[in-house]
């Protein structure tokens, strides 16, 4: 549901009434991942997608019921096999989605204005359990700040928002099970917690034409783009009117002083030693989701010299896209920067990089198998 939290907030300012539903488990080669949202107000609207658009005329209509009853519901929708284009995914995987309606007292309220303003929160729902309990929320910010809550038992509360609060630290969505007191154990409950932080950050050193195009791509997969360049005639805002900052310094010396976690992406496209050296010596001992540098195979290799002289070791060295992105035969600063994008999707996604057709790959990476439907008594939609 945080994913389409901005649109959802405008309705909850309009005082619209609304349903969603949420993808809470995946299994197999399904488009979309656990919290991604549809939601429907009751003039019909529709927002967010649920499945790339296979199943979603049969859960808007969901939604539709969930506004009329107020009732809560748990859905599997999976490949049938006796007749591939009923409702179902043709891809062959298998989703469970809870829809809830959302009334003027829900508690998903107040959390979706923090999570639409891109600050950082969880959201617990009941996915499974006892009927009375399933689609009940409690919402979590860094604070600990609490907002609803599941109305079962003080300590399944504290328990829940424990939990909420680690999946917030890392920044993760997913399924936990806990007993219905709170414990681990006695009959469980499962519970999605759904995580909004801000986005991930790119930082492109160099502020040269190719820098110009990576940053909207970088823009487009999600990223707060920084760009850092130590001479000021070029490292303009005029310049990169669709970065989210542009820094006028030494790339290492701003790298020692910005933040960066495990999410962050360094790009270095200056391919000039001065530069390059002090910044990658740096960079590669830090704990971030990818560092690449541009330049030809003999500038890497003079490169890498350099970084062995001043101290980097084969194990650092190792982490270093370069040439920075995969082989796409680019040659403008667009088909560049896609190059360079993909490689990071498929660094942050576990992806070969290799062409699909003919290969024996799975396509997605990263599902979650479903042993079995989400919460007892609950029917397969085929």
């Amino acid at each position: 549901m945080l994913d389409i939290a901005e649109p959802l907030h405008r309705w909850v300012e309009q005082g619209r009434d609304f349903a969603v539903a949420t993808v809470v488990a995946v299994s197999g080669s399904a488009p979309r991942r656990p919290g991604a949202a549809l939601a429907v107000d009751t003039e019909g609207t529709a927002v967010g997608s649920v499945s790339g658009g296979c199943v979603e005329g049969a859960v808007y209509e969901l939604c539709r019921r969930a506004l009329a009853d107020g009732e809560s519901v748990v859905e599997r929708f999976g490949y049938s096999d006796a007749d591939a284009f009923a409702v179902g995914l043709t891809c062959g995987g298998v989703i469970d989605i809870l829809v809830t309606p959302v009334r003027a007292d829900d508690p998903v309220r107040p959390v979706l204005a923090v999570a639409a303003r891109g600050e950082a929160a969880a959201l617990a729902r009941v996915v499974a359990g006892p009927g009375d309990l399933v689609g009940r929320a409690l919402a979590v910010r860094p604070d600990g700040t609490r907002y609803g809550g599941l109305g079962a038992h003080p300590e399944l509360d504290r328990t829940v928002a424990a939990e909420a609060g680690a999946f917030l630290d890392a920044g993760r969505t997913g399924t936990v099970e806990i007993g219905a007191e709170g414990s681990r154990c006695g009959a469980p409950l499962t519970v999605l917690v759904e995580s909004s932080v801000p986005p991930p950050r790119m930082i492109v050193f160099g502020a040269i034409d190719f820098a110009a195009a990576l940053v909207r791509a970088g823009k487009f997969l999600g990223y707060r783009v920084t760009v850092c360049d130590a001479r000021p005639v070029f490292a303009t805002e005029a310049r990169f009117p669709d970065a989210d900052e542009v820094v006028v310094a030494w790339p290492h010396a701003y790298l020692e002083r910005t933040d960066v976690d495990a999410r962050t992406v360094l790009c270095v496209l200056t391919h000039d030693a001065k530069f390059d050296v002090p910044l990658l010596e740096r960079a590669l001992r830090l704990p971030v989701a990818y560092i690449g540098a541009m330049g030809s195979r003999r500038t890497h290799l003079d490169r890498e010299a350099r970084l062995r002289a001043a101290g980097v070791t084969r194990r650092e060295l190792a982490r270093l896209r370069s040439p920075i992105g995969l082989d796409l035969g680019a040659r403008t600063p667009e088909e560049t920067a896609l190059s360079i994008a993909a490689e990071i999707v498929a660094a942050r996604r576990g992806g070969t990089g290799v062409p699909l057709t003919g290969a024996h790959t799975p396509i997605h990476h990263d599902g979650t198998p479903l042993p079995h439907p989400i919460g007892a008594g609950i029917g397969t939609t085929s």
